[in-house]
């Protein structure tokens, strides 16, 4: 069986202090008596305490190792975050080490709890789809470890997070498929309660309270990211006895792919009957005929600045936490023009 770590929750509960001065003192921070210190020192030793992260109080070290928690390693958003990532990485002296949680809440937790006893100095972290529950990376933030999220980011945590411009994105998106003609717009959307979701939401029903399209929720469809998620919803979305839509749009670009893909399975011209609009711009987006409209995710730039604020939170433990927003570009294509025909095949 795993030994349990002692951790600093254990340390303040057994000196009937909070866990912030418990973690200063370990730091040595000047707002901390020298009694008050020695007394968390002596605890430590007697618990057996044994630091896993920044607890330069105790050990002056860094193992200059950082770890990346992401959900995917296959699809080119990631690989491009990653990239950013490594790059700010190298050049600071920094390796990196991946964790691929596979979408999986549960193995999103796994790796957090094992990660209490490695030898980590910062955590780059973007939440699984499915998870509602993030208080397993509060933990590692209390216990010293800094962490910062990207991309789907844990709203609820007071610590550094970097986001592309989720809402106005969305309303771009949705914007230029009412200029094109399209009036009845479904939106095939990620799980519900993610910061990333609801904010695409929101862009879309902006945009439909602008131009005065009413709102139906029937449209709307809440499923994973994927590209056959995104196939599924199109099937029900254009089931029998459906009132069916005249335009998509997918939450991002895999979802956006599977729609175009279902379309054509179901004999619908893509642009002239059913207009489809993504969100990422992946180079398959391109690729795929027709060509998907999208807006453009600065994916690289998101990496490294979340790896450069992680490094800050490294370096000086009071730094103060920043939400980075970095605005996307939409990028018009054959899938919402009304006016080519294009060969279903």
């Amino acid at each position: 069986m795993r030994r349990r770590y002692i951790t600093i929750k254990d340390i303040a509960k057994a000196l009937d202090i909070s866990v912030a001065t418990v973690s200063r003192a370990l730091r040595d921070k000047y707002d901390v008596s020298f009694e008050t210190r020695q007394k968390v020192l002596d605890m430590a030793a007697e618990l057996n305490y044994k630091p896993n992260f920044n607890a330069t109080g105790l050990v002056q070290r860094s193992t200059h190792n950082l770890g990346i928690i992401i959900p995917s390693i296959t699809n080119y958003y990631f690989s491009t975050v990653i990239t950013g990532i490594q790059q700010v990485a190298q050049e600071n002296g920094f390796n990196i080490i991946l964790y691929l949680t596979n979408d999986s809440p549960e193995a999103e937790v796994t790796i957090v709890k094992n990660l209490a006893g490695s030898s980590l100095d910062g955590l780059l972290a973007c939440v699984s789809a499915h998870a509602n529950n993030c208080s397993h990376f509060q933990e590692m933030i209390d216990d010293g470890l800094p962490v910062v999220f990207f991309d789907r980011v844990a709203s609820e945590i007071q610590t550094s997070k970097v986001m592309q411009d989720d809402y106005n994105g969305a309303f771009a998106a949705v914007e230029h498929l009412i200029s094109c003609g399209y009036k009845r717009i479904a939106h095939i959307t990620g799980p519900k309660g993610l910061f990333l979701t609801e904010n695409r939401m929101k862009g879309y029903y902006k945009a439909l309270e602008k131009y005065g399209l009413s709102l139906n929720e029937d449209v709307i469809i809440h499923s994973g990211f994927s590209q056959q998620d995104g196939e599924a919803d199109v099937r029900q979305l254009f089931g029998a006895g459906k009132d069916r839509p005249d335009a998509i749009f997918a939450v991002n670009d895999r979802k956006g792919i599977g729609a175009i893909l279902a379309l054509k399975k179901l004999r619908v011209q893509v642009g002239k009957e059913v207009g489809v609009v993504g969100f990422t711009n992946d180079p398959i987006s391109q690729i795929i005929s027709p060509t998907l409209s999208t807006v453009s995710e600065p994916a690289y730039e998101i990496g490294k600045i979340a790896c450069e604020l992680l490094l800050k939170h490294i370096r000086k433990t009071n730094f103060p936490a920043e939400q980075v927003t970095l605005s996307g570009e939409l990028i018009p294509r054959e899938s919402t023009s009304r006016s080519q025909n294009f060969i279903i095949s």
